[in-house]
């Protein structure tokens, strides 16, 4: 897949070439440096976005010619909060729950779970504006997954540095409730610049520099090619990307196929 921005002469790339695999029921992260290319290609997943060049597929529809189809079967959290200031959180999520196929008597038992899940019960009345940031993340989260528990289960949800501005309590109580949806068989795309969080819960990390894949598999493989198997993710991520105090020379070796056949993405 390809992506520019610009006009000729300037132009900016910002996809060179990714060619990437989410596996079904998998929770694989997109990690890279600033401008790397990984909002871009969330965005092109989401069909917010056309690549130039290239074909992206999401759960067996094309993401330009079954834009639609692609849109009832995803979830998006992008890295702002996109909600209506002007309406209370409850209705926010009642609305996103309409938008999503659900009843009115459905959308409202949804948002009571979700307001629980995300620690804003005594919250969930008051207008947005009220909000502080991490309460409005936390919102914007739970809007996220309003649509129907099949869908959500059998869809694709795309988490764009979902923790970014959460403090350490609200970053636990995500990743609960995101725990329970993996549990059920739930499909996950994350960037984030929180490496240990890509470390401790991802099953594949595709690293993103320059607009190409530069490194795929597991946390561990990533580390012990990056020559950090006792270390951190990132200090892998600094070595693989050149991005740290020292440029670890690594060895451009093929990625380990750790996917499975079936997959959510490609």
């Amino acid at each position: 897949m390809r992506k520019s921005f610009g006009r000729a002469g300037s132009t900016v790339t910002a996809l060179d070439g990714v060619d990437l695999t989410v596996a079904a029921g998998s929770l694989t992260a997109l990690l890279g440096p600033n401008g790397a290319g990984k909002t871009t290609l969330v965005r092109i997943i989401a069909t917010l976005s056309r690549p130039d060049a290239g074909q992206v597929r999401v759960l067996g529809f094309d993401v330009v010619r079954q834009a639609a189809r692609v849109r009832e079967r995803i979830g998006l959290t992008g890295q702002y909060a996109g909600l209506e200031e002007a309406l209370s959180g409850w209705d926010n999520l009642v609305l996103m729950g309409r938008l999503a196929g659900l009843s009115r008597e459905a959308a409202s038992v949804r948002a009571g779970e979700l307001a629980g899940a995300f620690g804003l019960e005594g919250a969930i009345k008051r207008m947005v504006r009220t909000y502080s940031g991490g309460m409005r993340r936390r919102l914007d989260l739970a809007a996220a997954l309003m649509a129907p528990r099949q869908m959500t289960r059998s869809g694709l949800l795309v988490l764009d540095e979902p923790t970014t501005g959460l403090d350490p309590g609200s970053r636990q109580q995500l990743w609960a409730v995101l725990a329970g949806l993996r549990a059920e068989g739930t499909t996950m795309l994350l960037t984030t610049q929180y490496l240990e969080e890509a470390d401790r819960f991802a099953d594949v990390v595709h690293v993103l520099n320059h607009g190409k894949v530069i490194a795929s598999g597991t946390p561990a493989d990533l580390k012990a090619r990056a020559g950090a198997s006792g270390g951190s993710l990132d200090e892998a991520f600094l070595a693989l990307t050149g991005t740290g105090l020292t440029n670890t020379a690594l060895t451009n070796t093929a990625p380990t196929n750790t996917a499975p056949t079936n997959t959510g993405l490609s």
